[in-house]
């Protein structure tokens, strides 16, 4: 069974990309609404808080992990290996895929995220090991605005306020770097024009997890979500995503 874990309901978006490659996988997902957004959270919040996920999601019989918050991509320094009994090829986070889907690109790169993300350096250093700059924006509020259901036109406008100085090359490519960003991509179109080209990284870490978890999971397309706190904007978007497909809701609290 894979195991997805998000600070709510972006990782959805993720499990939606693996759905696409790996359909007949398990699934178990720990959206913790309770706690979100992280983008605002220290390093020691974000550990504790990732060992926490991933921990309930081994109890539920999680073999295989993906790790769709890229501000839990910053704590990941902790040797989670080590402390939850994972082997390399049973983790995947959002990074290592995103920056190897660039390596050969002269693009000009545009990375918005939380501020959590911005602040580790974590996408910044990875980008410069494979020779490449990347320019960084951070957008404090738009995460928690996404997972709280704010209006399309207050998503437009706190886009239009973080890119409001931002001056941005011709060919660049704006990178998602936060799994909630790509439930408003149309928002970004809306406010950047068509002239950007957008990636949602969430389609390279479905090809990885299909690279590092086929053939073994392999199974009966049992999907299951687990909340910390019960969220009728992640119901909503469940349902809109996976319209098709069997799943049941569990609330922890």
């Amino acid at each position: 069974m894979i195991g997805i874990f998000d600070s709510g309901m972006g990782g959805l978006t993720v499990l939606s990309a693996i759905r696409e490659a790996l359909p007949s996988s398990d699934v178990v997902y720990f959206g913790d609404t309770l706690n979100a957004p992280y983008g605002m959270r220290t390093r020691e919040d974000l550990t504790r808080l990732t060992v926490e996920g991933l921990q309930l999601l081994q109890r539920r019989g999680a073999n295989n992990i993906v790790s769709a918050c890229n501000s839990v991509s910053a704590s990941l320094a902790v040797s989670l290996f080590d402390a939850l009994s994972l082997a390399p090829q049973q983790l995947i986070e959002m990074v290592g895929p995103t920056v190897g889907y660039f390596k050969g690109s002269t693009a000009p790169l545009v990375l918005c995220a939380t501020p959590a993300t911005i602040q580790s350096g974590i996408y910044q250093n990875a980008f410069r090991m494979i020779g490449r700059d990347v320019q960084s924006i951070a957008i404090e509020p738009l995460a928690g605005a996404i997972e709280s259901g704010t209006s399309n036109e207050e998503i437009e406008r706190v886009i239009h306020d973080s890119f409001e100085n931002v001056t941005l090359e011709p060919g660049s490519i704006l990178i998602l770097a936060c799994t909630h960003y790509p439930i408003v991509i149309s928002a970004f179109r809306k406010v950047l024009g068509e002239d950007v080209t957008i990636f949602d990284p969430a389609f390279a870490v479905a090809e990885r997890a299909e690279k590092q978890f086929w053939p073994q999971e392999v199974g009966d397309s049992r999907t299951i979500f687990i909340l910390s706190k019960d969220s009728a904007p992640f119901r909503a978007l469940a349902s809109k995503l996976f319209p098709n497909t069997k799943y049941e809701v569990k609330v922890l609290e």
